[in-house]
């Protein structure tokens, strides 16, 4: 039996009438965006938004994608023309349309120059990222630029070719200001708060080591919002794929399913044009900060806590996690703690938690919590202990924090609650040289962790309430199990 055809430019005719595909020209596009980091993520929220300026008559606004690492993208989405498929799945509905809003693919590591060039070209006048939380050169004990950063360093050598986010937007951006060419804006889409502040102080440290005139630019004419982003996008899988085939009737390598539901807000602070996402439901707003704060904290903090339950309790995928009532029963105590943190208007807040629930259990969406997992150590002092932290002083309860912490602590030992062995993804827990081994005792364990300064600091291991409570709850998980010590605690 033949395979069906690809889906490309050619086979667009092919798909079924009620598959809606790009409503514009797309040879008359013009890039007006350079992306770092194209994964799913950007895939199933930023480029749908470019993808619906486009069909609106809005040309300039589509978009140069870049890989910082991985071929992978390019190689599935290249002999597509760079078209896929996005899939709204919801209780067993699925709503597809075409994307062609990627006009580009480019793999850094094989072409530098192309993407620095992109971001150079004056047409661009916006550049997003989605380069996770290690993608900025952080350095978590100061907030500046990690100097000693291999990857930092080699970026930083005279005459050097970019590796890093920050070294392609440092050449990028200086090649612009020596043509004249008008100033960016540049936009995290990464789950961290305060991103825009962050990548400006990075990314101005950076370019200041290169040179100092650069370092100024940075600083007075490059705009950085910050931006919170919202949609619950798993890993496309064969089942996906398979899923795709049979609705279009033409393979696609890489299609994208996706949550209805979705949020993008963005400080209306830009350098130049602003992107006409706004009938896309894109909000701009003076301050981004109280939105991310309730992200962070009631979607991405539960999402952290779920993946480290759910990998003790050797739960695959996060609806198969909170369909465990002892699960429910926890993430409510959750919300409980942490929604007062939030300064955000109390509705808000509300109508935000009460929809978490339903998008976590939609049985369509499988997201995985050993994906989620991934690089959890550079997430809990955001999504968890920044709440914990604040409710430690003003001497509230903090029961179901310190037990989501205790989780995770218990969760990087690789091993599930039943001895069955899991893989953890997390380069900086795995390079912490004062790592504990399995084989220590809960206390021991649990004092070894407190001296992990990137993600306690120097305050909690010194917080007498918060190290005996933390004790308490990994003891009752090593002892008990990860489920049983939700139902005594949580109900």
């Amino acid at each position: 039996m033949s395979q069906p055809p690809r889906l490309s430019a050619a086979t667009l005719d092919r798909l079924p009438s009620a598959i809606a595909r790009p409503g514009y020209d797309r040879s008359t596009a013009r890039a007006g965006i350079v992306h770092l980091g194209v994964g799913a993520f950007h895939r199933g929220h930023q480029a749908v938004f470019a993808d619906d300026a486009l069909a609106r008559g809005e040309a300039g606004w589509a978009i140069v994608a870049a890989s910082l690492r991985s071929p992978d993208t390019r190689d599935a989405l290249a002999p597509q023309d760079g078209l896929y498929t996005f899939a709204l799945r919801d209780r067993g509905s699925i709503e597809a349309r075409v994307i062609g809003s990627i006009l580009a693919l480019v793999v850094a590591p094989e072409d530098p120059e192309a993407l620095i060039a992109a971001i150079a070209d004056p047409a661009i006048k916006l550049v997003t990222l989605t380069v996770t939380e290690k993608g900025y050169g952080i350095d978590r004990a100061t907030g500046g630029l990690n100097r000693s950063d291999p990857a930092i360093q080699a970026d930083l050598a005279p005459g050097a070719v970019p590796r890093t986010a920050l070294g392609f937007l440092a050449a990028g951006i200086d090649r612009r200001r020596l043509a004249g060419a008008p100033p960016l804006t540049v936009i995290s889409c990464d789950n961290l708060s305060k991103n825009g502040e962050i990548l400006r102080t990075v990314l101005a440290e950076f370019a200041s080591l290169k040179s100092e005139a650069l370092g100024r630019y940075v600083m007075d004419e490059i705009a950085f919002p910050s931006s919170m982003v919202d949609r619950i996008v798993p890993a496309s899988t064969e089942a996906d794929r398979a899923t795709i085939e049979a609705l279009l009737g033409v393979q696609d390598a890489w299609p994208i399913l996706a949550e209805p539901a979705f949020d993008w807000i963005i400080e209306d602070r830009f350098a130049g044009p602003r992107p006409p996402f706004e009938a896309s439901g894109v909000r701009f707003v003076a301050d981004v900060e109280p939105y991310e704060h309730m992200k962070l904290r009631l979607l991405n903090g539960a999402h952290t806590a779920i993946a480290a339950i759910g990998l003790l309790a050797g739960f695959a995928t996060v609806p198969e996690a909170v369909a465990d009532p002892s699960v429910g029963g926890f993430l409510n105590r959750y919300w409980d703690e942490t929604e007062p943190t939030l300064s955000i208007e109390p509705e808000v807040s509300r109508a935000y938690r009460d929809a978490l629930l339903p998008r976590f259990s939609n049985p369509d969406l499988p997201h995985r919590t050993s994906q989620i997992a991934n690089d959890a150590s550079l997430k809990v002092p955001q999504r968890l202990l920044a709440p914990l932290r604040e409710r430690l002083e003003r001497g509230e309860s903090v029961d179901a924090l310190v037990f989501a912490v205790a989780a995770w602590l218990r969760s990087c030992a690789g091993v599930s609650d039943a001895g069955v062995p899991f893989e953890i993804k997390d380069p900086a827990l795995s390079a912490w040289a004062g790592r504990p081994s399995a084989a220590l005792s809960p206390s021991a364990e649990t004092e070894a962790f407190l001296g992990f300064e990137p993600v306690f600091g120097r305050d909690l291991p010194q917080h007498p309430r918060f190290v005996s409570e933390l004790n308490q709850a990994v003891a009752e998980i090593a002892d008990q199990g990860v489920l049983a010590a939700m139902k005594r605690r949580f109900g």
